[in-house]
């Protein structure tokens, strides 16, 4: 069986944000699945999903310095009507990339016990982001 749905995630300044719990709320669905996996695709170009440390929040200030210096907002970008942070957005989302795949067991997120799941927003000023959602389960 499966289940689909796509949820809207409350907007974010740019940076690291974790994103695990304002995910489960919005899939009540999850309690029921013994055996499953769920499949997470953000809708944008210009953010990404990753899992990583979810206790120190140092992690994502860390994150953040490093991909300033990984791709620089002031490098000659030929794309930049929409901003000068939107092509380094774009590059850094196919770095990092749009989707996940997570394992569900007995209505939980198989993560293990110091990680959560990311929003990395590259963009300064943005909206609420989409994420696509579906579930596979017995």
């Amino acid at each position: 069986m499966f289940f689909v749905k796509t949820i809207t995630l409350s907007p974010k300044p740019f940076g690291f944000h974790i994103i695990t719990d304002e995910i489960l709320n919005e899939l009540d669905e999850i309690k029921n699945i013994k055996k499953g996996i769920c499949f997470l695709n953000l809708l944008h170009t210009s953010a990404a999903l990753t899992i990583n440390e979810n206790a120190d929040p140092t992690v994502r200030s860390d994150f953040k310095k490093f991909i300033l210096k990984l791709v620089p907002r002031n490098f000659p970008f030929d794309h930049y009507l929409e901003g000068d942070d939107d092509m380094p957005a774009h590059i850094l989302s196919s770095l990092i990339g749009t989707q996940l795949q997570i394992p569900i067991v007995n209505g939980k997120f198989v993560l293990g016990t110091w990680q959560g799941i990311y929003l990395c927003e590259f963009r300064e000023h943005i909206g609420s982001r989409k994420i696509h959602v579906t579930i596979l389960y017995e």
